[in-house]
């Protein structure tokens, strides 16, 4: 069947752009073709640097006439009933139309339309340029004196159906088959027929088309490049999607820098090559370190294997690296501690304060965690004052993504100063403040004893730390100090937006409130810390004293209402989090009902009953209890008669009954310690002990009996038995049964 071949030519696609305007060009030929009546065999999109190109296959020559059946007025209906009918279907005379008899409306008239199909390239011509006068660029631009919007200057429209141009004009710009390859090395315009002669002319015109294959190609020279020198490439998938949206054909060079400048952080020298140059890094792998080299890709293949490249390079390289170095040696003439009141300066949020207010909340913050975390609160408490003081250097003001990092390198190059002695409390003081007995010392053995040198190395990962986790792959704070100010910073945050209103919607989370609380999540999970989550988030919601009077109110037991909603936040992405992990939607609302805040405990209850219900008895004991549920509902909707719960055991008559009664008796001695010790294998193997006795029970025992008063004990032993359940999870929320 006949082929489409689509190229929208323009001047550079933003490489960050490419991919994604692919998918939404294939997206929107697909909702075009569908709504026209077209089902093509295949659709294949592509983006190179100058070009958007799609590929459709099995298109018919034209779309297929559709018939429809209109129905009309009854055979007796007014004449001007009968015109309009005839003016609607586009019939002459009534004779055209046939008579259709219902035994219940009688006989109406109904119209055969046939609606002729129409030619493809017709089709085509309307469904493209709509698509690109409507295309979903994140930026687009005007030019000239066109009103065409487009991501760059469009220049060329190639549109291709079964050998022939498709005519239509956008903008002034005529659809044809004439198409150019590689800006430098191409060889000039040339006609294309299909995508196979297409593809092959470009290949020839220097220019490869498919981005995986770009990618690919450049992953597979550099690698080559730096095996020849005994060298290893630091591999960075995104710097491989951005830098083969760069190239039409890709040159991989190797270049060298001043092995002086690796005496700068790695940290730097990565970003300034990967941000700055888009340029990969090369490590040294007898030293672990980075090498003096890069890596770059060009578009243009040199004569001369690359050196004037390499060197043009490198001197661009240098210039960056020098002013890297300029930020460096510049900030390290103030301490982190002269920084501290220069965060009064800068703004955290206009109705949240500054982020000089932020710190003294979260010195606070961090010193009600550190023992609940196992962190020495005084440490805990001087690293969170520092936490932050990175913002205020040219190195992070340059490489905003720095932030932390050089807070912990500018801490271990600190000056040496001598052990704090006051008693003030940082959270208190304007910036300076420092809490007693925490060491400050250089990274130079000889500059202060051992200890010193542990509690500054601490500090210093802390401070770099305590943005931990930012992303799902990112690791975790593990260092007591470091995790008391990463959820000290966190909840202080996350309490700060919920009471004044900002809270995450279903379309957006623009202060990654989201990816808050998931931090606290795993830093929680993973370090087993135990504690209630609200009662830290009301500590949180004091720290901002009056300057948020949004949520005034009080819950009833105490809290206030922005640590209510937060805690509710936490645990919801916690059930979220946990049902990515595999657990069923119905264990976790079963064990989700029973209220807590202690995130650990909650996990546990969650693990333990997903693999009670996996064994037999687990799953009899649920359609048990579930069956002793609904008769309890329907009852109690009734007279209420099981509402007081108490058993009298002289009433007990039947031996499945007494059985049932022991049984409960028994379960709630060993929830008793199980529950206290949160041994919650134990808690789920004696609620599965009960399986035999309830089977027992409603196999043998009428709870409706006759007498009034045995009834009534019956339902009690069954408000007993679901009292006893629902210490553990509410079963009534599980599937089945």
């Amino acid at each position: 069947m006949p082929q489409f071949l689509l190229e929208l030519f323009s001047e550079e696609i933003p490489a960050r752009m490419q991919k994604r305007a692919a998918e939404d060009l294939k997206k929107l030929l697909m909702d075009g073709l569908t709504k026209a009546g077209f089902l093509p065999g295949g659709l294949e999109t592509f983006s190179a640097p100058r070009r958007l190109v799609a590929v459709i296959e099995g298109l018919p020559e034209r779309t297929a006439d559709v018939r429809e059946e209109r129905k009309g007025p009854k055979v007796d209906a007014p004449a001007q009933a009968i015109e309009g009918f005839l003016r609607g279907a586009g019939l002459t005379d009534i004779a055209q139309a046939r008579v259709v008899s219902d035994p219940k409306k009688g006989d109406f008239y109904v119209a055969d339309l046939v609606k002729p199909g129409r030619a493809t390239p017709e089709a085509l011509a309307e469904i493209v340029p709509d698509i690109i006068r409507n295309f979903p660029w994140p930026k687009s631009m005007r030019w000239g004196e066109g009103t065409l919007r487009w991501v760059r200057p469009l220049h060329r429209i190639v549109a291709v159906f079964d050998g022939e141009i498709v005519p239509f004009e956008v903008d002034g710009i005529a659809a044809g088959n004439i198409s150019e390859g590689h800006r430098f090395h191409g060889t000039g315009l040339f006609e294309v027929k299909d995508f196979e002669d297409y593809e092959a002319k470009l290949s020839a015109a220097h220019v490869i088309l498919d981005r995986d294959q770009r990618k690919a190609q450049i992953k597979a020279d550099a690698q080559t490049l730096c095996h020849a020198r005994n060298l290893e490439l630091i591999e960075d998938e995104g710097l491989f999607e951005e830098v083969c949206g760069l190239v039409d054909e890709p040159h991989v060079i190797m270049g060298d820098m001043d092995p002086a400048f690796l005496d700068l952080p790695p940290e730097v020298i990565r970003l300034t090559l990967r941000v700055n140059q888009k340029y990969f890094v090369v490590r040294d792998p007898k030293t672990g370190g980075l090498a003096p080299h890069f890596i770059v890709v060009s578009n243009v293949k040199a004569t001369d294997s690359g050196k004037k490249i390499a060197l043009g390079n490198a001197r661009v390289l240098a210039a960056r690296l020098n002013d890297a170095r300029y930020f460096w040696d510049l900030d390290r003439k103030a301490s982190l501690e002269s920084r501290v009141p220069k965060l009064d300066t800068l703004v955290f949020h206009e109705k949240l304060g500054s982020v000089g207010d932020k710190v003294r909340r979260i010195v606070a913050l961090a010193g009600e965690i550190a023992p609940l975390v196992g962190a020495d609160v005084a440490a805990a408490k001087h690293a969170a004052l520092l936490a932050k003081a990175d913002l205020t250097t040219e190195m992070v003001g340059e490489f905003p993504e720095l932030q932390g990092v050089m807070g912990r390198y500018y801490q271990l190059h600190a000056p040496v100063l001598p052990r704090a002695t006051g008693e003030g409390d940082p959270a208190q003081q304007g910036g300076g403040g420092m809490p007693p007995s925490v060491g400050f010392a250089d990274s130079s053995p000889a500059s202060q004893g051992s200890t010193g040198l542990v509690a500054n190395t601490i500090i210093a990962d802390s401070i770099r730390d305590h943005y931990k986790p930012v992303g799902p792959s990112d690791q975790v704070p593990s260092e007591p100090v470091a995790m008391a100010v990463a959820l000290a910073d966190k909840l202080d945050t996350l309490t700060g937006f919920f009471a004044m209103g900002e809270k995450p919607t279903g379309s957006g989370d623009p202060y990654a409130l989201r990816r808050a609380a998931l931090g606290v999540i795993r830093i929680v999970r993973e370090a087993g810390l135990r504690f209630g989550l609200a009662a830290l988030l009301n500590h949180a919601r004091r720290g901002y004293g009056n300057v948020l009077n949004s949520d005034a109110a009080i819950a009833p037991h105490g809290y206030s209402v922005a640590a209510v909603e937060v805690c509710d936040f936490i645990l919801e992405r916690l059930r979220v989090s946990l049902r990515d992990e595999g657990f069923a939607p119905d264990v976790l609302e079963a064990a989700f009902a029973i209220p807590d805040d202690d995130i650990v405990r909650i996990v546990s209850r969650v693990t333990a009953l997903a693999k009670v219900l996996k064994t037999e008895d687990g799953a009899n004991l649920v359609a048990g209890l579930k069956r002793g549920a609904n008769i309890l509902r329907a009852e109690e909707k009734k007279d209420g008669a099981a509402a007081d719960g108490k058993v009298t055991e002289a009433l007990l008559r039947e031996p499945a009954e007494q059985g049932l009664y022991q049984a409960l008796l028994e379960a709630e001695s060993q929830l008793e310690q199980a529950l206290a010790d949160e041994a919650f294998d134990a808690t789920m193997g004696a609620l599965a002990a009960l399986r035999g006795p309830v089977d027992r029970f409603f196999e043998g025992v009428l709870v409706n009996d006759g007498d009034a008063g045995i009834r009534k004990n019956r339902l009690a032993l069954l408000v007993k038995l679901r009292a006893v359940s629902e210490r553990v999870a509410d079963f009534s929320k599980l599937a089945g049964g």
